[in-house]
């Protein structure tokens, strides 16, 4: 089995102006795409070659012989999962069961975004910022390069990635206020919701 790109919930300008049809041309079609074809080449003729993205990340993580197999199959799931944390229109305040566990676990909304920001703000170089659930609690994390919660035995419910090319074409060095744009206008709260069902 190998793994094929999947497609992008929304056509490539619907996320405009906040992120460009420019940008998903490069990340989605380039950066996401070049992971996913590493990952095949790696796993080809292996005992991973028809095992989920979740089972590779797992029986990776922490292997430094199988560190390229984790960091492509990682940024493969991290991506897909990326996409889905956002949609056109999205952003602002959630409602619902996931509001209302944003308020019992992180001390409401505004907190959330406070943690949020500081976690895509603060992460030194490539990485990410996550919102988990850790044991049926919800926290904010991040995580460096590839890294994500699966690794860590955390389920995720939305991320935002702050790999520069995330955004340098839409706000160069500006990482804030990408991030800003992320929280206020891309948020997709319905795919977020969607996970804490899962569980």
């Amino acid at each position: 089995m190998s793994f094929t790109l999947p497609e992008l919930p929304y056509p490539k300008e619907a996320l405009a102006p906040h992120i460009s049809e420019k940008t998903l041309d490069f990340h989605y079609g380039k950066h996401h795409n070049t992971y996913l074809t590493n990952l095949n080449k790696l796993i080809q003729d292996t005992d991973l070659a028809n095992e989920s993205l979740e089972y590779i990340i797992e029986k990776t993580s922490g292997i430094t012989s199988k560190s390229g197999i984790f960091n492509n199959a990682a940024q493969v799931w991290n991506h897909t999962f990326y996409w889905n944390s956002m949609k056109p229109g999205g952003g602002g305040k959630p409602s619902g069961r996931i509001a209302e566990e944003i308020d019992e676990h992180l001390g409401g909304y505004d907190q959330f975004v406070e943690q949020f920001k500081k976690a895509g703000a603060t992460q030194f170089g490539s990485g990410w910022a996550w919102l988990v659930l850790n044991r049926g609690v919800l926290e904010v994390m991040k995580t460096p390069n590839a890294d994500n919660p699966l690794a860590h035995g955390f389920t995720p419910v939305l991320t935002m990635d702050v790999w520069e090319h995330a955004y340098y074409l839409d706000y160069q060095n500006r990482r804030p206020d990408y991030i800003e744009a992320f929280i206020n206008n891309l948020i997709n709260w319905d795919h977020a919701s969607s996970q804490l069902e899962k569980t």
